[in-house]
């Protein structure tokens, strides 16, 4: 197209009108219309669209690029001209916690302006301190809330109460360790002793061992997930805890259970090399990854794992193996990846966000169970097919609620509220469709049995009973098989697409990608996610995650460790090889810690050695 038309065809002629003329075999014809143009009707559109999928497909076509009068700042020139110490504010805020908190540490203003910013700035240190406490001191202060983790979240509004500086209050955390690395553990108990030491209540619903070991008082739930579980198993010290027969978390704790190191180390059957990656702090780093093992990333929070593997990696494998248009992290070379031949992202993002999406649904199972129920004595009789026992198309689903089971009260000012449906008392169906029984249930009974009732009621039904053991695998035995998508954690509904992936008929040539797979699991669920991820491995996959579980990390084939610090201090390749060599690697603070754990590297002297890239055959 000639310049004028490629500028018709993205933005349009705005209001005036363009004549259009055809000509056929049957005469022809023309009409004179308005054209908005490509680009004005993709942003009309992602403005006025209410649904979250399309969204993401139009948020396809937009990236964020720095403001050109302001270069990121954020400022007018007026407030960027004011400067404290040669510092402007937009100086300052670009400082990570650290370097801030030593900025501060070391400010001293002379005379009057020192008098008047006196108290000023000890409040400044002692905020930027209570984020230095709680394993912080990697982010930068101008760090948009968007783009931090949900541990580095839930760490930032713990900082801001240890300032209030309260006491009598009752502090509930939900997994604070989430994204946190060993080294960094201790500064966040240290932080919760401090809450507590100040006379208030803090109840923490936890897994990590060493947050259980160092708390007060434990109340140990189970024995089992689910239906098998809501009791209370053990309650009192961590050795009474680990004193009781039936728990499972003291037997962990005490050493009685454990994950075992595996006997013997896969060999890479190939690599995939990534050179020059530069994203976000990455040092310009040179990075080989194996093929046909299991690989760890690790590395303490803020080293960069997230800006190799998500930011750079994955976007670029699927851009050359999907041809995908993602945003890709700045990088000079990718060889190897004609040995794979597809990459899947297994997250924790919800797998729907409607009431009507559930785990049978995204594992296809629903579609065998419907062909089940269509396949009936009563069925046949009353001519329904399979579309009948679907609750998303109009038939067999009860109109009131859509198939929901719920109806969705607005209530403006607060939180939507959803309530049971009074037609169909939650069941999603018509009397008519549930009038068909299969084994005496209907298929709302079905859906109310659990992933492990399941698999014995369809252990005849080939296909169907080998979606629901791979369920029952990951440790999912315990959802029932309608559980709406909106009520599953973030573990859980990756655990559902991990099932879904054990489904599949394997090729040999996937690369699996997980970030932080065990958040949310029990020492037990960690050993079986574990056996899953192997089996995913003997077939010939390559399986990667990025994780600071030292069970993970410890029965990984190969590690790949960054940092040596958080923020601007990271982004280096520290260690590469078996956990074993990692833990002899005297910079890796990942290797202190897996030292403790493997054995013939405990107390064995550290070679002093230069620390080898992945790049230079490592």
């Amino acid at each position: 197209l000639t310049p004028r038309q490629r500028e018709i065809v993205l933005y349009g002629i705005g209001d005036k009108r363009m004549t259009v003329s055809w000509a056929g075999k049957h005469g022809g014809g023309s009409w004179a219309m308005r054209f908005a143009g490509v680009i004005p009707t993709i942003k009309r559109r992602l403005q006025e669209t209410q649904s979250e999928v399309t969204r993401q497909w139009y948020g396809r076509y937009f990236r964020e690029s720095l403001c050109r009068a302001c270069e990121g700042k954020r400022l007018r020139p007026e407030a960027r001209a004011v400067v404290l110490a040669d510092h402007t504010v937009a100086n300052i805020t670009g400082m990570t916690v650290s370097e801030a908190h030593k900025f501060f540490d070391t400010l001293n203003l002379p005379g009057a302006r020192g008098q008047i910013a006196a108290e000023i700035v000890k409040e400044i240190r002692t905020r930027v301190g209570f984020l230095l406490n709680v394993g912080l001191d990697y982010l930068t202060l101008d760090r948009t809330a968007a783009t931090l983790s949900g541990g580095e979240a839930q760490r930032i509004r713990l900082a801001s109460q240890l300032g209030s500086e309260l006491s009598g209050v009752m502090y509930v955390l939900d997994e604070p360790s989430i994204g946190l690395h060993q080294r960094d553990n201790l500064r966040l108990i240290a932080t919760l002793r401090r809450l507590r030491d100040l006379g208030n209540s803090v109840l923490v619903v936890e897994h990590d061992a060493e947050t259980i070991e160092s708390a007060d008082y434990v109340i140990d739930f189970g024995p089992g997930a689910g239906r098998h579980g809501g009791r209370v198993i053990a309650a009192g010290t961590p050795k009474e805890v680990e004193a009781a027969p039936a728990s499972v978390t003291g037997r962990f704790l005490c050493g009685a259970e454990r994950i075992e190191i595996p006997a013997v180390r896969r060999t890479p059957n190939g690599w995939i090399t990534l050179k020059n990656a530069r994203e976000h702090n990455l040092r310009s780093v040179d990075v080989r990854f194996p093929l046909g093992v299991m690989v760890a990333v690790t590395g303490v929070s803020g080293a960069g794992k997230s800006s190799l593997i998500n930011a750079t990696l994955h976007p670029a494998l699927r851009r050359r193996l999907l041809g995908s248009h993602d945003q890709v992290g700045a990088f000079d070379g990718l060889v190897g990846a004609e040995a794979i031949d597809k990459v899947i992202d297994i997250d924790q993002k919800p797998i729907g966000r409607t009431p009507r999406s559930n785990s049978a649904t995204y594992t296809k199972a629903f579609d065998l169970i419907r062909e089940v129920f269509a396949q009936t004595v009563e069925a046949r009789a009353y001519g329904y097919l399979p579309g009948r026992f679907s609750f998303n198309v109009k038939g067999g689903r009860c109109e009131a609620c859509e198939g929901d089971g719920v109806r969705k009260v607005e209530m403006h000012f607060l939180a939507d509220v959803y309530v049971t449906c009074e037609v169909c008392k939650g069941k999603r169906y018509n009397e008519a469709t549930l009038r068909v029984k299969w084994k005496g249930l209907s298929i709302a009974d079905l859906l109310e049995t659990s992933v492990s009732e399941a698999l014995q009621l369809f252990a005849q039904h080939r296909a169907l009973s080998h979606i629901l053991r791979t369920l029952d695998d990951v440790g999912l035995g315990y959802i029932a098989l309608g559980q709406s998508a909106t009520t599953l954690s973030g573990g859980e509904a990756q655990r559902v697409k991990l099932s879904r992936e054990l489904a599949k008929r394997e090729t040999g040539k996937t690369f699996y990608l997980l970030d932080e797979p065990t958040t949310g699991l029990h020492f037990e669920d960690v050993r079986r996610l574990l056996s899953v991820l192997q089996r995913l491995v003997e077939t010939g996959n390559t399986v990667l995650v990025i994780e600071h579980n030292l069970d993970v990390i410890k029965t990984a084939d190969y590690v790949i460790d960054l940092g040596p610090e958080g923020g601007l201090r990271g982004g280096e390749i520290v260690a590469t090889g078996t956990p074993e060599d990692v833990a002899a690697e005297p910079r890796s603070y990942t290797g202190q810690f897996l030292a403790k754990l493997l054995p013939g590297v405990r107390g064995r002297a550290r070679p002093a050695r230069p620390v080898l890239r992945a790049a230079d055959g490592a």
